[in-house]
């Protein structure tokens, strides 16, 4: 069985605010939030620009950091954006 690599990412939505997600394909999956297909909660809130991405080896450490992720504070998550920047 071939291996897929996830990735875990932030999006900085036109209001502020902050939406996590993850895919195995970042590239299609930023097209489709920026079509507004992909989440009624950026749907409303385009433009959006990539504010953090981490890679995972699978779908299950994918689920599981994007889990951690949204568990953290505003003051963390962009804390942990800028030390990515």
């Amino acid at each position: 069985m071939p291996s897929t690599c996830w990735t875990v990412y932030l999006l900085r939505c036109r209001d502020g605010s902050l939406y996590t997600g993850i895919t195995n394909d970042l590239a299609r999956r930023l097209a489709l939030h920026e079509s507004g297909k992909a989440s009624a909660y950026t749907r409303s809130r385009r433009p959006l620009a990539l504010a953090y991405h981490e890679l995972r080896p699978d779908r299950g450490s994918a689920l599981k950091r994007e889990a951690a992720l949204r568990r953290l504070t505003r003051t963390q998550k962009l804390a942990l954006c800028s030390a990515a920047t």
